[in-house]
């Protein structure tokens, strides 16, 4: 998280509610000889305290967590480079602005007879988004086709405990200043979702 406060004072109900939206993210715990790290989809449940997702069994942080631990979700943004000169001030130099929230808690495995009921809600969770079309359910499937399949993958819950969030949209400028820079990524920035990231820094969110 960057260390200056003037990009940490979104409220946690935003930055959580932008985390389920995205529904991707890195998650990390210790590990030996360092950190051991996964990239997963992932929803939130309803009061979005936790984080629910599942891992291939081969997968580092599968065969690692032997009990609940500690662990973070990191889910990333829009992002792109600043130009001093899109300011159109003086006395500026280079940045980059983006979007990072970190989901802090205790990590569990789950008994495997949770799995079935996990990836019918990660799957809807998705699907709906893509209406009209009609949901894809694990019903489609055939069940012993199903069943094998799910012998590979284990059920998690991360229990989120401490919401830390960098919205970097510029806010330490002038609002004419940072419009101006915002318009400029729109059309010339460099990095992920830049229309999306010029939106934010238009519209930064509250505290």
């Amino acid at each position: 998280m960057h260390p200056d406060q003037t990009f940490r004072k979104t409220a946690d109900q935003h930055s959580l509610s932008f985390a389920a939206t995205r529904g991707f993210g890195t998650l990390c715990i210790n590990g030996e000889p360092m950190p051991l790290l996964a990239h997963i989809p992932f929803c939130l449940n309803a009061n979005q305290t936790e984080a629910e997702f599942h891992l291939v069994r081969s997968n580092p942080i599968a065969r690692a967590l032997k009990a609940p631990g500690a662990a973070l979700l990191s889910v990333s943004g829009p992002d792109s480079y600043i130009s001093p000169d899109w300011y159109g001030i003086d006395d500026q130099v280079p940045t980059w602005n983006y979007v990072a929230v970190h989901l802090r808690g205790t990590l569990e495995r789950l008994d495997q007879t949770a799995l079935p009921a996990l990836l019918d809600r990660l799957s809807e969770n998705f699907e709906s988004r893509l209406a009209p079309k009609p949901q894809w359910l694990a019903t489609k499937m055939e069940p012993e086709t199903l069943g094998r399949m799910m012998q590979f993958i284990v059920p998690f819950r991360l229990s989120i405990e401490e919401v830390q969030s960098t919205w970097k949209l510029g806010q330490n400028k002038p609002d004419d200043v940072r419009n101006a820079a915002a318009d400029q990524v729109q059309v010339h920035g460099i990095g992920q979702e830049i229309a999306a990231l010029s939106s934010f820094m238009l519209a930064p969110p509250k505290s």
